[in-house]
């Protein structure tokens, strides 16, 4: 049994991590693949974009008031 313990303050133990295991498992979509930047949520056409890009959290509530405004989300 591996015992946690501590070196110069910092606690080590045993670490939780497999390096034979893959970094990426089949059937997760990357963010580079083809045709990702159509079914991105939040991009239209035209290079627009809505709240939706940026947040999850009640993207409504973060568009701009009144239509004409310009929607500037954070990067």
């Amino acid at each position: 049994m591996f015992k946690e313990r501590t070196i110069a303050n910092i606690r080590v133990g045993k670490p939780k991590v497999r390096p034979d295991l893959p970094s990426h498992v089949p059937g997760v979509r990357q963010g580079n693949e083809p045709g990702s930047y159509d079914r991105t949520p939040g991009l239209l056409e035209g290079g627009k974009v809505t709240a939706r890009r940026s947040t999850g959290i009640n993207p409504h509530a973060r568009n701009p008031i009144d239509q004409r405004s310009p929607n500037l989300p954070p990067p």
